[in-house]
């Protein structure tokens, strides 16, 4: 999944283009569906003065797909040039092209009628005229509220991401200030070794501040992370990866596995004596990613922590927000393990 966030650009990129893709087929069936209402409209505004006319609806018809069709042609196929030009601009150009198409099915219609040049008749193709640029220009005004409708949500969720996000990193910053406190007289040398870490672990981190990352870049950081963590806990924390059936290019919020890790460490291997083994295992599988961390717990102990809570809770956010309500993030406890999941498609 992609999201392409506004950047205040004067000329909007060509999927930020108010003008939807009319070629697909989702966009067509709701020009059919828009034109058969107008053919509908127009065959019963006439007058009838012997029953419904389905000779002139099915006619009529005919003629409005035609227009329609032609034009959505048109303008997909001008859809690159057109996103270029400003929305004042691109937009009376749109209706102009609509104008001239539906002029021409008007010309090409009176000649198969008639069998030859058709008479100019000034009402007739100034009705039609009318009636495309009519419904072309509130066609138009619709797609262009529906993008500024769809920027706005994207830059409410941009501002939102960012914000869980800037409450995650002090947290990581602070516990990881400590982890390295601890090694300062017991340890200068690894103390040091532990600061520089860090530095990398940051700058990696802050070099992409979008919300998705790869998860080659994600693994890298939650490395970096326990490299630092092993300084503090020694031979008492063990850690198995599971993550080799994952490719490189798969996307995750950025500083996900880390606060799982750092909950792991804080709740599952501190607390003992004798430390205890964190198991990371992650798949890829038709479109969905599942990442789980378990470590060892006692049960009848909770281990929920105002920390804890706001950490999940920052990552079920973003989860929701990226990846809607097919993102799922679950806890629970088993086995004296306690295992956290979180699954989205990707």
């Amino acid at each position: 999944m992609q999201i392409k966030w506004l950047n205040g650009a004067p000329r909007a990129p060509l999927d930020d283009f108010f003008v939807p893709e009319l070629c697909e087929p989702e966009a067509l069936l709701s020009l059919v569906l828009l034109a058969e209402l107008l053919v509908l409209v127009l065959v019963l505004a006439e007058p009838m003065l012997h029953g419904f006319d389905w000779v002139r609806l099915a006619l009529t018809s005919l003629f409005v797909q035609w227009c329609v069709l032609l034009s959505a042609a048109v303008l997909c196929r001008l859809r690159p040039w057109l996103a270029r030009l400003r929305p004042a601009v691109a937009g009376p150009l749109c209706c102009l092209i609509v104008v001239v198409l539906t002029l021409g099915c008007t010309w090409v219609t009176e000649y198969f009628e008639l069998g030859g040049p058709p008479s100019p008749e000034a009402r007739l193709y100034l009705r039609h005229a009318l009636i495309s640029l009519i419904m072309s220009a509130l066609l138009l005004r619709y797609f262009y509220l529906q993008s500024q409708w769809r920027r706005q949500q994207q830059a409410e969720l941009q501002a939102r991401i960012e914000s869980l996000q800037a409450r995650i990193r002090p947290h990581f910053l602070f516990n990881s200030l400590n982890s390295i406190a601890s090694l300062v007289v017991s340890d200068p040398f690894k103390a040091e070794q532990a600061v520089l870490d860090l530095a990398d672990l940051f700058r990696a981190s802050l070099a992409k501040p979008g919300a998705l990352v790869t998860w080659k870049d994600e693994l890298g950081l939650a490395r970096r992370y326990l490299a630092i963590e092993h300084y503090r806990f020694g031979n008492r924390l063990q850690v198995e990866w599971n993550v080799d059936g994952v490719p490189a290019q798969v996307m995750i919020p950025h500083l996900t596995l880390q606060p799982l890790l750092e909950n792991a460490l804080i709740h599952g291997v501190a607390p003992r004596v004798e430390g205890g083994l964190v198991e990371i295992d992650a798949r890829y599988d038709e479109g969905w990613f599942e990442l789980r961390v378990d470590n060892p717990c006692q049960d009848g102990i909770a281990p929920a922590t105002r920390g804890t809570q706001q950490a999940l809770g920052n990552i079920s956010a973003r989860l929701t927000a990226l990846f809607g309500s097919d993102a799922s993030l679950s806890v629970e406890r088993r086995n004296g393990r306690h295992v956290t999941c979180l699954r989205y498609p990707c």
